[in-house]
C-alpha cells in the first residue's frame, strides 16, 4: 500500500521533542500514536507544525473507536494519492505536494507504481461489475480509470 512508502522528512524533529524513538513511516502505529497523543506541537517550528497539522486534519480525523490504528488514515492516504492525479498532477507533482503539504517523502517512482496498481483493481472492479450486471459501477470505474491514465 502506499501508505507504508511514506516517510516524514522531520521524523527526527518528532523523535527528539516525544522523547522516545519513533520511526520514519507516516502511518507506522508508534509514529500514529506519537502524533495523536499529548504531543505538543507548538514546541515544533511553525512550517513543520503547519504540515503535521494538517496531516492530523487530512488523515486522522475518523470516528472509529481505535483511530488511529484503524485503517482509516492508510485509506485517506491512497484516496488522497488517486484524487491528485484524477485532478492532474503527475507523479512527480503529487510527490512534492505531499512533501510541501505534509512533510512526507515519498518517491516518484512509488506514486507511479500505486496508480498503475490502482487502475488494474479498478479493472478487475469492472469486470466483476460487468459480469453481474452492476453497468453503473461499471462506469464509475472506467471513469475512474480513465482519469487515472491522462
Amino acid at each position: 500500500m502506499i501508505a507504508d512508502r511514506a516517510r516524514f522528512r522531520h521524523a527526527k524533529k518528532i523523535e527528539r521533542l516525544a522523547g522516545y524513538r519513533v520511526p520514519d513511516h507516516a502511518f507506522y502505529p508508534v509514529m500514529l500514536e506519537t502524533i495523536t497523543s499529548r504531543f505538543n506541537f507548538d514546541a515544533l517550528d511553525f512550517a513543520i507544525r503547519e504540515q503535521l497539522l494538517q496531516f492530523f486534519n487530512d488523515f486522522l480525523r475518523c470516528k472509529c473507536k481505535n483511530s488511529p490504528l484503524c485503517g482509516c488514515p492508510e485509506k485517506k492516504f491512497a484516496i488522497k494519492v488517486i484524487e491528485l492525479r484524477e485532478n492532474g498532477l503527475d507523479h512527480r507533482q503529487i510527490s512534492a505536494y505531499l512533501s510541501d503539504e505534509y512533510g512526507i517523502e515519498i518517491f516518484p517512482a512509488d506514486v507511479l507504481s500505486f496508480l498503475e496498481e490502482s487502475v488494474h483493481v479498478l479493472e478487475a472492479i469492472s469486470d466483476v461489475a460487468h459480469l453481474q450486471g452492476q453497468e453503473t459501477l461499471a462506469q464509475k470505474t472506467i471513469e475512474h480509470i480513465r482519469l487515472i491514465e491522462r
